[in-house]
């Protein structure tokens, strides 16, 4: 790197969003393309430290400093290189990722980080835009077969760096098309599908096969054959078992699960109609239970429907502004997140503990909450404020409150995998299940995580399963 000043020069660009009149009238992207001299002058604010703590921050190990140094120099193909050289989707990770790098930017200790997710983006941009990202399969086969089961990014991520290796790898997706999360769970305001479908198009053409309606272990694919067939078995079928509620008035109609109406959703928004058991918030009074990227990701979906109001509960206390004595930098920061569906429209309700539904006619019209304090005895107990029960309004309500691990599958039964307690599917630290050849990446191993996690996973997997083939033939 050339002697930095960039950080006393230019202040931190916040990547332009599009109006939010004109966003709430289509599914479109949010952020529009960060200009290329901007991303130049973003570039340049890197101070090159002595210890990169983003790059230690990043999961995949991201070569950050080296490709900030690049995009400042105004060579974009190099940094291209750096970028691909740790990261299969990196147009992926530049949308949804939510960035721990930056937190953990030294320069955060005294202004504002480096903006990282933006410039990550306007390289893969910048390199599908001029034709540098290109098929590459591999030069040689190794006729060593491998079943990917599950196709989101953990998936994705394994199948390329096996099919890179000269494996012969076939993709299985239970759903009707390739993509998992990232087609039925995110919406298309945070990343459109054409930017999924143009990837996936590469990675056929690099010679990975996709099969979609296939129920692994179960009849249209039973485990004897899913074991005649390969010599190794990467698991990734996520974390799709949603936490449920336990109370008065869970079973009336109106009440669902947030993925239930994000994957219509974003089926709707592909052009699908949605007869049976359709879910809409058009014109409805909507509560959604539960903070984080889902619910943000619902409450930006319900206002596109023109919901007559939106409310969002949350059970902590609302989270401070800023960073706090007790979680210093680089841990990542405990504060208020504030997506773009929030500058949209809606309302949010701090240290509201649901206590249970209420409606007529076996149809929801209202939530009941108590105000909670926190407990003495830890972080997730609390006390009830007497005397402040609360009834929300609401014709829709939509659980977002995080998810309990792997759902029941007869393929895991099948094969014989063990969970953990929390559910779980149970690998070593080579990703590597108990069964002989069966290997398990992404949120099936750890829970509900990141989409950066999810791909690195995904390669340690894969560099797993290769060395297993290697060995063994």
């Amino acid at each position: 790197m050339t002697l930095r000043t960039g950080f006393l020069e230019h202040r931190r660009a916040q990547q332009p969003r599009r109006p939010v009149a004109e966003r709430l009238r289509d599914q479109r992207e949010v952020y529009l393309p960060l200009p290329l001299h901007t991303a130049r002058q973003q570039g340049s604010r890197c101070m090159d430290c002595g210890v990169a703590f983003c790059h230690s921050a990043c999961p995949l190990g991201n070569l950050i400093p080296e490709w900030n140094d690049l995009v400042s120099r105004d060579d974009w193909y190099e940094a291209a290189v750096r970028l691909d050289a740790t990261n299969n989707f990196p147009e992926f990770t530049g949308r949804l990722c939510p960035a721990p790098c930056e937190p953990a930017c030294v320069l955060a200790l005294a202004d504002e980080p480096v903006a990282i997710k933006s410039i990550e983006q306007a390289i893969i941009d910048r390199a599908f835009a001029e034709g540098w990202v290109r098929p590459e399969p591999p030069p040689h086969r190794t006729c060593r077969r491998v079943a990917v089961v599950g196709s989101g990014p953990a998936g994705l991520a394994a199948a390329q760096q096996l099919n890179r290796a000269g494996h012969l790898v076939t993709v299985y997706e239970r759903s009707d098309r390739i993509g998992g999360l990232l087609r039925y769970g995110i919406p298309d305001f945070k990343m459109e599908k054409w930017v999924l479908d143009r990837r996936l198009a590469l990675l056929e053409a690099e010679g990975i096969v996709f099969e979609t309606g296939y129920e692994a272990g179960g009849a249209t694919l039973p485990v004897a054959t899913l074991r005649e067939r390969c010599d190794a078995v990467v698991l990734a079928v996520g974390a799709e078992r949603s936490r449920d509620v336990a109370l008065p008035g869970r079973e009336l109609r109106g009440v669902h699960q947030a993925m239930e109406y994000l994957e219509q959703q974003n089926r709707r928004t592909a052009g699908e109609v949605i007869s049976d058991g359709a879910i809409t918030a058009q014109g409805k009074r909507v509560v959604i239970i539960g903070g984080g990227d889902t619910g943000a990701d619902c409450l930006g979906n319900v206002l596109r429907e023109r919901c007559e109001a939106v409310e969002q509960l949350y059970l902590y206390p609302e989270p401070p502004g800023s960073r706090q004595a007790h979680n210093p930098w680089p841990e990542w920061p405990l504060i208020l997140r504030t997506h773009p569906a929030h500058e949209e429209g809606g309302t949010r309700s701090f240290a509201r503990m649901v206590t249970g539904f209420g409606g007529e006619h076996g149809r929801v019209t209202r939530v009941t909450t108590l105000e909670v304090t926190p407990s003495a005895a830890g972080r997730h107990n609390f006390d009830l404020v007497e005397g402040s029960e609360h009834q929300h309004p609401a014709d829709l309500v939509l659980l977002a409150i995080g998810f309990d691990g792997v759902r029941d599958l007869p393929l895991l039964d099948d094969l014989g995998i063990t969970r953990t307690e929390p559910g779980a599917i149970a690998v070593d630290g080579g990703f590597a299940t108990a069964v002989d050849g069966v290997f398990a990446c992404g949120d099936a191993t750890r829970g509900a995580s990141l989409i950066v996690t999810a791909i690195a996973d995904g390669r340690s997997a894969a560099a797993s399963c290769d060395a297993y083939l290697t060995a063994r033939h």
